[in-house]
């Protein structure tokens, strides 16, 4: 498999086609056309603000599609995966009843039904087979939203793409659901190397059997396209032979596929319309948009999607996965892009790529900005605004340019990107966001920028990070200030102190007049961020006194764990399992007084020693940490007492079948450990005591 040339760019954009498709549809995902047409009309950009939500949200499209396709480099990068392989990912990662997946019930939601079989001990392919769950069940749409990463791995190589797929599918889906993603892949792979769509197509649909329902659909779709150009009569003709009325279930992938290849044909190669066309047809907006948007975004590059609105701006690279590893829940499309590019490199036997020595933020994708956005208040509103420019780099080829302007005493400018939750996502509707901090105390932060050699005065820079404080209010913390005068070239270095256990929310760079000057002057110029990383082991502070804020710091309880411990015992074969929960109580200490700590070890059910998570949180009033979790469990848990009482460890016995936590963590076939004192439900309670601290196990 031979690499494109562009293949990093190529990727990139469909990463970004992939979550703009997301953002434009979640806000009306299960609408109908008439609905639409009635309340919003066509729907030719963003309309989150229209229906009150926010733009950019948890979804399982996201989500799903990034972390599932961490099997390939969890097992090797290896072609052989298998998709019992795949399945062990979805336990792996999933934190069962809050991510990834629609956790709508057995036999309701397809992902939930299969993620049970796999809890079961049923292994993949047989989780998500028609004979083990029924055919309406097991042709839901949902193996396709997930599918784009297993594509964009294969450049160039359908064939493997449409391999990929089926193993990936076939571990929650079957029949036409694999048939429909396999089509979806084989086109993407494709993309990457050949730009007629009807090509495309040709080659997708080889990958599938001529008698199947989905290969009989694109043919009708495409004689359709033939006979009528109207988007609109032709939705008809789908929706009449092909509707939610045909194809039962809460969302079948045969009327859904139909309307991504209907709208690949109808948009004329053109994302803006193609995407119009896609959620305006309703159903399942978001998923339907992502696929289309994935595929246009590899197949026209950037290019494409900038061709029409300011699709990026408002997404400013900005994605969140929330899973069982909480390190990589606050993310961007830069970031992932690079993951799936290096799976990918890896395939095709090629070195990884690591921008700027491996930089957290590094600008080296056309308009990258990585989540960086000017600050809006009264103090900088209009100070700055962001260009991703080529040179004044010395590590790479980008950088990323802060044009300032009016600044002046009073007047600054700022630009950050989130390390954690953001305010805005604290209640996100929908998906749970469960994160954790990914810059800690006792970490060094370290930035190279640069002054445009046109500026006309000095300006003053500093780094700076925003923590949640009391009432949640974020407390901004600075660095040291350096004068960039006209020209020159400064790399930062700041050894973040200790924050009394409050999570670090975010990081940016302030711009203002040289306060040192006899008469500070107006400031209009532009630097050039290079690169901002961090590295170092986090630091903590032992303190036995009360945090500061309002209210009291208390472990809760994993979603899903009862309150009661009177369990029997563990067997000897789980020994090795005792004695690793007793280095997480040690480690819970740590976690009780609020600091972070890394380095507790465990080792990886597959043996591979791979990263493994256990979530805490922190909850703020007594209430809430009495509150039963439990529909019916009337009484105190029993793990939730005083301040700083150390939680207790449960063993419960779950039946025949395997049965993996939230964490991951396998036991035997007879029984499964449990600590019951960790990650309680997420709540619209203050984050200032509720912020998720993961620690590391390492093999």
């Amino acid at each position: 498999m031979r690499l494109p040339h562009d293949y990093a760019e190529r990727v990139y954009a469909g990463v970004l086609g992939k979550i703009i498709g997301v953002y434009l549809g979640r806000p009306f995902e299960g609408w109908s056309y008439e609905r639409i047409i009635a309340e919003l009309g066509e729907i030719n950009y963003y309309v989150h603000e229209r229906r009150n939500v926010p733009l950019i949200v948890t979804d399982d499209d996201i989500s799903g599609t990034f972390t599932f396709l961490r099997a390939l480099p969890d097992y090797g990068n290896t072609r052989d995966l298998t998709p019992a392989q795949i399945g062990q990912i979805w336990l792996n990662y999933i934190i069962e009843n809050r991510t990834i997946l629609w956790w709508g019930g057995l036999g309701n939601s397809t992902e939930h039904t299969a993620y049970l079989r796999l809890k079961q001990g049923i292994p993949a392919p047989r989780s998500g087979s028609i004979a083990l769950n029924g055919r309406v069940v097991a042709e839901q749409i949902g193996a396709q939203i997930f599918i784009d990463g297993w594509a964009m791995v294969a450049p160039g190589d359908p064939e493997l793409a449409a391999d990929l797929a089926r193993r990936a599918a076939s571990v929650s889906h079957d029949g036409e659901a694999i048939y429909g993603a396999q089509v979806v892949a084989a086109m993407e792979a494709q993309a990457f190397v050949e730009a007629d769509l009807n090509k495309l197509l040709d080659t997708a649909v080889s990958f599938i059997p001529r008698d199947s329902v989905i290969y009989r659909l694109i043919d009708d779709i495409r004689e359709w396209h033939q006979e009528e150009r109207d988007w609109r009569k032709a939705r008809e003709f789908l929706d009449r032979n092909y509707g939610y009325h045909k194809y039962g279930g809460n969302c079948h992938i045969v009327p859904n596929h139909g309307l991504v290849i209907q709208s690949l044909l109808y948009g004329d190669d053109n994302f803006q319309k193609s995407l119009m066309i896609v959620n305006t047809s309703g159903w399942d907006t978001d998923c339907n948009s992502a696929n289309v948007g994935c595929l246009l975004g590899i197949k026209n590059g950037l290019a494409g999607i900038d061709a029409g609105p300011d699709w990026r701006g408002p997404v400013a690279d900005r994605m969140y996965l929330p899973t069982a590893d909480g390190g990589r829940a606050i993310t961007d499309a830069v970031a992932e892009a690079y993951h799936v590019i290096n799976i990918g490199r890896a395939l095709a036997g090629a070195a990884p790529l690591a921008p700027k020595g491996g930089a957290r933020f590094h600008f080296e994708l056309p308009g990258a900005v990585q989540g960086f956005q000017p600050e809006d208040s009264a103090a900088t509103r209009g100070t700055v605004a962001l260009e991703n420019v080529i040179g004044h780099s010395r590590r790479g080829q980008r950088s990323l340019a802060l044009r300032y302007q009016h600044l002046a005493p009073g007047r600054v400018a700022r630009v950050a990107s989130a390390t954690f939750i953001p305010p805005e996502a604290i209640v996100m509707p929908g998906y749970s966001l469960l994160a954790s901090p990914t810059l800690y105390p006792g970490q060094t932060v370290r930035a190279a920028i640069a002054a445009d050699a046109t500026n006309q005065t000095p300006v003053e820079c500093r780094l700076y990070i925003r923590t949640y404080g009391a009432n949640d209010e974020l407390v901004r913390t600075y660095g040291p200030a350096v004068v960039l005068t006209p020209g020159a070239e400064h790399e930062c270095s700041w050894r973040i102190d200790d924050t009394g256990g409050a999570p670090i929310a975010e990081i940016g760079v302030e711009l203002g007049v040289v306060r040192e000057a006899p008469l500070p002057q107006r400031a209009d110029g532009s630097v050039y961020l290079d690169y901002l990383t961090w590295d170092g082991v986090p630091h903590r502070a032992e303190s036995r006194h009360r945090p500061a804020h309002p209210g009291r710091a208390r472990l809760a309880r994993l979603p899903g764990e009862r309150g009661d411990h009177a369990a029997p015992g563990p067997c000897g074969r789980h020994r090795r399992a005792r004695a690793r929960h007793a280095a997480l109580l040690r480690a819970a200490a740590v976690c009780r007084r609020g600091a972070a700590r890394q380095g507790a070890r465990r080792r990886h059910s597959s043996g591979r020693g791979r990263l493994g998570l256990v979530a805490w949180r922190y909850i703020r009033s007594a209430a809430a940490s009495r509150r039963p979790t439990h529909p019916g469990l009337g009484r105190r848990p029993a793990a939730v007492g005083r301040a700083g009482r150390r939680p207790a460890i449960g063993w419960r016995r779950r039946g025949a079948g395997v049965y993996r936590g939230a964490y991951g963590y396998r036991c035997c076939d007879r029984a499964a450990c449990a600590v019951s004192s960790t990650l309680s439900e997420i709540q619209p309670s203050p984050i200032s005591h509720n912020w998720l601290e993961y620690l590391r196990h390492y093999r």
